[in-house]
């Protein structure tokens, strides 16, 4: 695969690359690239964190070196799970098992636990420097990207930490790229700023979009679009936004026929969200088939997303048709990770677990 070819396969999905430059550089100079994602072991796997998952597959493809950062320590600073350390480890070797079953190459893909980087004086070292060269101001403006208000900070002052810790994990690991939805970017724009201050390399960030809640979004005069896409994103802890992996196929439907999805409304529509960042990719571009009768213009396939958005948008699909496959297709692309929990005793264990558990942040 050439440079070309590469930058192809990562721009692909995503919101923004900071900054493709640095990264055609790099790539032109035949450097070997260290990337990661971290996540923090909350709940159960819906189907907005597929997005990332499948660029995390699009990166290794690319040639990129990528662990899954397991931040086990940064959930419990967030109180996910009750603050839980022991649910919250459970619920991060659960993601594991989510990822295999959807298929990625697990074997290539290198996998931390926040435990080995808390272990060591030096990591804290980092933090601290991290947290001298950023401002009190600039800090809690960061607290978005746990799902925070700035205010937040007043009740529990760890929640400060966080930010900080976040770019540490990125100058501790040595990385060159760090990859996370939208509502990442204030603390990967933190990284870049700080980084120059304690001798670090600027890190290129990746950014992909958030699915929008299964109620819909509508759009809003906001500064800040990443704190906006946090607010209407898909969210484990509203169970009634989202679409599960281990959702059956008449959950899928039943979600999806309820799902906001006005005629010939684009933007902010999840049923869209869905069919352009989970189903296209996931099928790795195959026709998207709409069956209909002759008499609501029969069957017809979509080669790609920009046709079937446009069809949409002129009237030519109607709402229920689009959900009807969407969920077809998307019931498809799950069948192997209910298969999977079904089979795979300690992966059937950790769901019980983790679903079983009432606490929902």
């Amino acid at each position: 695969m050439d440079v070309e070819e590469k930058i192809k396969l990562i721009k692909r999905n995503t919101v923004e690359i900071v900054t493709e430059s640095e990264l055609r550089e790099k790539l032109e100079k035949g450097e070997k690239l260290k990337g990661y994602i971290g996540f923090e072991p909350s709940g159960l796997f819906h189907v907005g964190w597929m997005v990332w998952a499948k660029k995390l597959d699009d990166l290794v493809r690319a040639g990129i070196e990528m662990r899954v950062l397991a931040a086990t320590w940064h959930a419990w600073v967030n109180d996910k799970l009750g603050g839980d350390l022991n649910l919250i480890r459970d619920a991060a070797r659960y993601v594991w098992h989510v990822l295999k079953a959807l298929g990625l190459p697990m074997d290539k893909i290198g996998w931390v636990y926040a435990e080995d980087l808390v272990s060591d004086p030096n990591y804290w070292a980092l933090v601290i420097k991290v947290a001298k060269n950023t401002s009190l101001a600039r800090m809690k403006r960061a607290l978005t990207i746990m799902g925070r208000k700035a205010d937040e900070a007043e009740l529990d002052s760890s929640k400060l930490i966080y930010p900080a810790m976040q770019v540490s994990d990125i100058v501790y690991m040595d990385l060159d790229v760090a990859l996370g939805g939208l509502d990442q970017r204030k603390a990967h724009m933190l990284q870049r700023d700080v980084a120059p201050k304690i001798n670090a390399k600027k890190v290129i960030a990746i950014h992909t979009p958030l699915l929008t809640s299964l109620q819909g979004g509508k759009r809003m005069d906001v500064k800040d679009l990443d704190d906006y896409a946090s607010e209407i994103k898909m969210s484990k802890s509203k169970p009634e936004s989202a679409i599960f992996v281990h959702d059956s196929p008449e959950e899928i439907w039943s979600k999806l026929k309820k799902a906001y999805c006005p005629a010939g409304v684009v933007e902010f529509n999840p049923v869209l969200d869905i069919v352009k960042y989970v189903i296209f990719p996931w099928r790795e571009y195959k026709p998207f088939v709409v069956e209909r009768p002759e008499k609501f213009g029969g069957t017809v396939a979509f080669n790609t997303y920009e046709e079937l958005e446009e069809a949409f948008r002129e009237g030519k699909l109607h709402p229920l048709d689009l959900k009807k496959a969407t969920a077809k297709y998307l019931s498809e692309i799950l069948e192997p990770v209910r298969r999977y929990f079904q089979e795979n005793e300690e992966a059937k264990e950790l769901y019980r677990k983790i679903s079983s558990s009432r606490i929902t942040r």
